[in-house]
């Protein structure tokens, strides 16, 4: 199926631009990564959801008082 679509070559440049700073980008990350996982390395710490949740509680809590959702003697 043929497009009618004519494209300016100012668009098409610009396309290509974007493309060829995308793939030297992966390209860059690519060369970055180690190739081999360390089968010495030490283990991932486990994940503590409460520590987690609790953390976020008091993030939220302190984000409420922030905008002054509260009101009254008892919270101040």
């Amino acid at each position: 199926m043929k497009s009618d679509i004519k494209h300016s070559p100012k668009a098409v440049a610009a396309v290509a631009a974007v493309l060829s700073y995308l793939r030297s980008e992966e390209n860059a990350a690519a060369m970055a990564a180690p190739q081999v996982a360390d089968s010495t390395a030490a283990p991932a710490a486990p994940l503590r959801l409460w520590g987690i949740s609790g953390r976020q509680e008091m993030m939220g809590m302190r984000n409420l008082m922030q905008l002054r959702t509260f009101q009254g003697a008892r919270f101040r």
